[in-house]
């Protein structure tokens, strides 16, 4: 009677709703097959995402998890019981009796399908498991490889920095030498190429932690040295053609929920008992006459001090938190994916402005800032502040590619599309 007490239609409710996720799943596929462009990665840093995946520990553990997962499977699908055999003397006075019997025990309660079924959706959740961390994997490559670029480009604009301030610094000496400028403006100069020394050094050690944090996830400087952002031919962001049921974190959450559910009935059929059927035979000794012996047992476990009852309480409570966290997920994939879109959009809109703006030039405002101060036109402490100017905007607009990449990658993630631009789609 108490197995009565457990919630049955929300079992039913959330196997219906995984044969609809399912269907729903396929026909997104589908659909996002048809209208979503074929765009993907450059094929060289589509190549060299795929060797980091498939060389780093992240994939090894991910297919030993899987590996485990599918022996599991195969192990919850073979008999619960194996056969016992029993062999037996007495020997009492004139009374000898010898026997051997063999003893099963039958699972009539459907145990084995059941753990069997309960197998198969820890299968399905580490299979989606081991698809979200690909995902991450493929978002956090990228996320590393363009602050790798950023870096780069920023020392490069620091060495650019330095060659000029350097080059002023000489001007100013052989100006202060024929007293065209006075000794206060000569030290100004001075000092700002001490200065972007020391902001080199600081450049020089960000690029060396970038690198670093690449090489943590697979990366390989060397072989994308020649690669640069193909950031012209990012395309505009668009409205998602599918749910987020194409998405591996809600597909995960809700492996995760069936597989809890699928716990509940694996504890419900271990609340009954399996009777064990034995069968023996012997022969016994009277003195000198000699007969046969044949016997049949059944023995039944009684379920007196333990109920197992609380086993199917405490399998209900953990199933009803898989599908509270598989509505959470749900709630929070909707909001971030929204988040992602407009993220990318405000950073493409402000990257184009970026690009488009002529005190971007570097090399054209600092000649026509250096041709201003030797015409006397401009001193040299705002020679200094406006080069500065000019080399900060240079140094942000690399931030700001780093960053329209970072959203872009997210971008991608949050409308399902990551793996297929990355080619990863279809890989272990």
């Amino acid at each position: 009677l108490p197995m009565h007490l457990v919630r049955s239609p929300r079992r039913r409710r959330v196997a219906r709703l995984a044969v609809l996720v399912l269907a729903a799943s396929l026909l997104s596929g589908l659909a996002m097959a048809a209208q979503t462009p074929d765009t993907q990665a450059p094929v060289a840093l589509r190549e060299a995402l795929q060797a980091a995946w498939q060389h780093h520990p992240s994939y090894r553990a991910t297919e030993a998890q899987l590996a485990a997962a599918r022996a599991r499977y195969d192990a919850a699908g073979r008999p619960l019981y194996n056969p016992e055999v029993e062999l037996a003397g007495d020997d009492e006075g004139p009374d000898r009796t010898t026997t051997a019997g063999l003893n099963l025990t039958l699972d009539l309660s459907g145990k084995r399908r059941a753990r069997r079924d309960a197998a198969s959706a820890r299968v399905d959740l580490a299979t989606a498991e081991a698809k979200l961390r690909r995902r991450d994997f493929a978002k956090q490559w990228f996320a590393s490889w363009a602050e790798l670029q950023t870096a780069q480009q920023r020392v490069r604009t620091g060495e650019r920095r330095l060659a000029l301030v350097t080059r002023f610094g000489e001007l100013a000496q052989k100006q202060f030498a024929a007293a065209d400028i006075s000794g206060l403006e000569r030290d100004l100069a001075l000092l700002a190429r001490d200065e972007a020394q020391a902001q080199q050094s600081q450049l020089v050690a960000e690029q060396a932690e970038a690198e670093a944090r690449f090489r943590a996830v697979g990366g390989s400087p060397e072989l994308l040295a020649s690669l640069t952002l193909p950031s012209d031919a990012l395309p505009p962001p668009t409205a998602p053609q599918t749910g987020i049921e194409q998405l591996p974190d809600w597909q995960a959450a809700q492996a995760a929920a069936l597989a809890a559910e699928r716990e509940v009935t694996v504890a419900r059929r271990n609340r009954i008992a399996d009777p064990t059927v034995g069968v023996r035979g012997g022969r016994i000794d009277y003195g000198n006459v000699q007969d046969n012996v044949v016997g049949v047992s059944l023995s039944i476990p009684l379920f007196v001090r333990n109920s197992y009852r609380a086993e199917v309480v405490a399998a209900q409570a953990d199933a009803d938190v898989a599908i509270a966290e598989a509505e959470r997920v749900r709630v929070e994939l909707d909001a971030d994916r929204r988040r992602a879109i407009d993220s990318y959009a405000a950073a493409q809109s402000t990257w184009s402005r970026w690009q488009g703006s002529r005190g971007t030039d570097v090399e054209r405002r600092a000649n026509l800032l250096e041709r201003l101060w030797r015409e006397g036109e401009l001193s040299t402490a705002d020679y200094l502040l406006q080069l500065k100017q000019t080399l900060d905007t240079q140094l942000a607009g690399a931030e700001l590619e780093a960053r329209l990449w970072r959203s872009y990658a997210d971008y991608l993630a949050a409308t399902g599309q990551l793996e297929r631009w990355a080619g990863l789609e279809g890989t272990p």
